[in-house]
């Protein structure tokens, strides 16, 4: 087939270009991943080894589509020899390759967030430190943005400006667990995931030889999602290519969300000014949405003083316009938000599958949980447990990485006495207080007790003798022998599977299938790979660890609501969106009002969530809402006003009981919408029959409004107007309210009373 089969002209220029930098701004819905997968397909139909290209992904799914795709294209043989993938799972191959030039061992273990978690509650617990002070959590987010600033633990203790910011916190031993830390997972020969990036720039800065050699190797170079690297990440991208210069970068600054994880915006920014010979190519075709969404999305994030211009467009539909929601409360906003999906999910036949309701935080779903549950309408939240990450899964992998790695004192800790063997908790904790003072690993104290003079009873000590001879067993299988052979063992004789198998509870019976459903994974993995080569536990341990992205669904019936924070939902789009809790101080969050930068971030994340939806978006606020047990009054989001007026329309404005739909609705229609949903197709002639006159007596007083007028709010009661800037319907005014200080309000929708 023709590589360039499918793409418009931008899509085919940005992909003929072969040698170079290039740099692709993808707007929207415009087709970046196809850009990328061509890309590579014509770089190979045009000669260029799938050995020499390096393309670097965010998440797993991304690479495997990818590959998947470009197979299609050039064939499976080619294909398998790209080096693609995430950048931990690449630079961990690497890092395997050259273990040796760091000091460690090629089969080392990597550290998922929960075990890095469980090593720091260790040394705070052993440092004597209060554990409410440096909690787990806290502790290790400062690690991780230290290591993806490239501070190690000797910098960080060294410098001045980090010791008194972690002072000011109550927090100033973090250095020296930091420290700890690094030295732990040393002993362990452990890295974590910050350790991928953090190692693989001390391999390359402090080996030029190997630097040179993998930038002979790697010729040309793709890069998705840049808007999203960190400063680690940019810096092992730019030394990889600063031989050839043949990169090639796509992504959107207008969606850069995750500066809370590193990630600096002003990579994608400052591009041209690391190459200045580059060529720039714009996608701004937009290939999801409506017109009417598409440019309510340009109208927000043209306000943002950082970005690179573009004017994303499609030939799309209008369709209809965006729909704003005001509910008197949070509850309700989630029991009209339900029954909109309900209604439009019954009279329309629309599967509930194609509704996505995001929100700023996860604690917002709550709301939305109870009120679905009611409408018994089916729904599933992202962002929840892995399958890597539950209990029984993490067990069997234990012993899978103890077998692989004697060092590695986390899994040894975690499998010791489960299933119960006898090895009690005193025993371990003795054991870890001879390793500590003899600066040793835990599997030498309890492999050769006398040696370190870890003395214990006889009854103890065949157990432990046991154990070790169990796990020594293993070890010295494990990379001779086929992993899913060898797994299946470990699994049965260990005791796990005939200890899960007991109990018949129905959670009991799901815990059991799991493991089953990971043993089958390692089947395929056996079977999927290259068959020529053995295919060892070690081998799918590499890869197991760097499944951070894979959450596996036992339920096979996918249709449900999906309920998801904003940034879980960058790369996913729905027919239908709800994107709600527009409100200031949550959307946009209180935090991002100390600069503009973090303010330009925040209304990214709404050009997100808006450009998430296909054919209808509504937005909702509340203007009370439980916070610390405490009732609130809430200020509609600045982002709704942001928005282009003539893309939106406001169709439901809902009040408690004791007050009218509107002040102009007669006492009986109050009564027949009273706690029920108005749907605007069905509804909108008559309420607009019903308030015509009413609103033609409001637009009047607003036009005649001056500065000086008192009026009264619903809401903040009597006020003056200090100012009034701009043209009806879109007068904005500057009130002051004696109750609650100076607002800035939309007249049109403000519903201000001349006194």
């Amino acid at each position: 087939m023709n590589v360039l089969d499918g793409l418009n002209e931008s899509q085919i220029a940005a992909t003929k270009v072969i040698n170079g930098p290039v740099m692709v701004i993808a707007g929207a819905g415009s087709g970046k991943t196809k850009v990328l997968t061509h890309r590579i397909a014509y770089l190979i139909e045009k000669g260029v080894d799938p050995f020499n290209i390096l393309s670097l992904t965010f998440t797993n799914k991304a690479a495997q589509e990818m590959k998947q795709r470009i197979s299609l294209m050039v064939g499976h043989e080619k294909a398998r020899n790209i080096w693609m993938g995430t950048f931990h799972s690449v630079f961990a191959r690497i890092l395997r390759v050259e273990h040796e030039k760091i000091g460690f061992p090629s089969n080392f273990t990597i550290y998922d967030t929960q075990d890095s978690k469980s090593l720091i509650k260790t040394i705070v617990k052993e440092k004597n430190l209060d554990d409410k002070i440096y909690k787990p959590g806290i502790i290790y987010n400062r690690i991780s943005a230290a290591k993806n600033s490239l501070i190690s633990s000797e910098n960080y203790l060294n410098d001045s400006e980090i010791v008194s910011t972690d002072r000011s916190t109550g927090r100033p031993k973090i250095g020296e667990i930091y420290k700890t830390y690094q030295q732990r997972c040393f002993r362990a020969s452990a890295m974590d995931f910050d350790d991928l990036l953090f190692k693989t720039n001390i391999l390359l800065k402090q080996n030029p030889e190997t630097l040179y050699k993998y930038q002979d190797k790697f010729k040309f170079i793709l890069v998705d999602e840049y808007q999203d690297t960190n400063h680690a990440q940019y810096l092992i991208i730019k030394s990889l290519a600063a031989r050839f210069e043949n990169i090639c970068v796509v992504g959107d600054d207008a969606q850069s969300i995750y500066s809370f994880r590193g990630a600096n915006i002003q990579n994608i920014l400052n591009f041209r000014k690391d190459y200045p010979d580059y060529q720039l190519f714009k996608l701004e075709q937009n290939y999801r949405s409506t017109k009417n969404i598409v440019e309510a999305a340009n109208s927000i994030i043209r306000i943002n003083k950082d970005q690179i211009k573009k004017s994303v467009w499609t030939a799309n539909e209008s369709g209809s316009k965006i729909k704003i929601i005001k509910s008197y409360s949070d509850n309700e906003e989630g029991k009209v938000v339900a029954n909109e999906i309900f209604e439009i999910a019954s009279m329309q036949s629309v599967k509930y599958n194609n509704f996505g309701i995001l929100y700023r935080t996860n604690a917002q779903s709550r709301a939305f949980e109870e009120a679905l549950r009611k409408l018994n309408i089916p729904y599933r939240i992202f962002g929840g447990l892995s399958f890597y990450q539950r209990k029984e899964i993490k067990d069997l992998l234990a012993y899978f990485r103890l077998s692989a790695n004697l060092n590695d004192e986390e899994s040894l800790k975690r499998i010791i006495n489960y299933p119960k063997r006898g090895i009690g908790l005193t025993t371990v904790n003795k054991a870890l207080v001879c390793a500590n003072e003899k600066n040793v690993t835990l599997w030498d104290v309890i492999n050769e007790p006398d040696l370190f003079g870890f003395v214990v009873n006889s009854g103890t000590r065949s157990k432990l003798d046991l154990f070790c001879s169990m796990i020594g067993n293993y070890n010295s299988r494990v990379d001779k022998s086929n992993a899913y052979e060898l797994a299946l063992e470990i699994a049965k004789n260990t005791g796990l599977i005939r200890d899960l198998s007991i109990d018949r509870t129905p959670e009991g019976i799901v815990r059991f299938e799991n493991i089953q459903e990971l043993l089958n994974g390692i089947q395929e993995f056996t079977k999927g790979n290259n068959e020529e080569i053995l295919n060892t536990l070690g081998d799918f341990l590499i890869d197991v660890a760097l499944l951070t992205d894979a959450n596996k669904n036992e339920d096979e019936d996918n249709n449900k609501v999906s309920l998801m924070t904003i940034h879980a939902a960058k790369g996913l789009e729905f027919t239908n969106v709800h994107v709600v809790g527009l409100e200031e101080d949550l959307f946009p969050s209180m935090l991002s009002k100390n600069s503009r930068s973090d303010m330009e971030e925040e209304r990214r994340l709404f050009y997100v969530a808006v450009t998430r939806a296909k054919n209808n978006l509504t937005l909702s606020y509340a203007v009370s809402r439980f916070k610390w047990g405490n009732l609130i009054q809430c200020e509609p989001s600045r982002f709704l006003e942001e928005l282009d007026p003539k893309y939106i329309e406001y169709p439901f404005v809902r009040k408690n009981n004791k007050k009218d739909f509107t002040n102009s609705i007669s006492k009986n229609e109050t009564t027949i919408l009273k706690n029920k949903f108005i749907k605007p197709q069905s509804h909108l002639k008559k309420i607009k029959t019903l308030n015509s006159n009413s609103k033609k007596n409001e637009e009047k007083d607003i036009i005649k409004l001056k500065v000086g007028n008192e009026v009264i709010h619903d809401r903040f009661g009597k006020g003056k107007v200090v100012d009034l800037n701009g043209e009806y319907p879109n007068t904005k005014a500057t009130v002051f309210f004696p109750s609650s200080g100076q607002k800035q309000l939309l007249l049109k929708f403000a519903k201000l009373q001349l006194i």
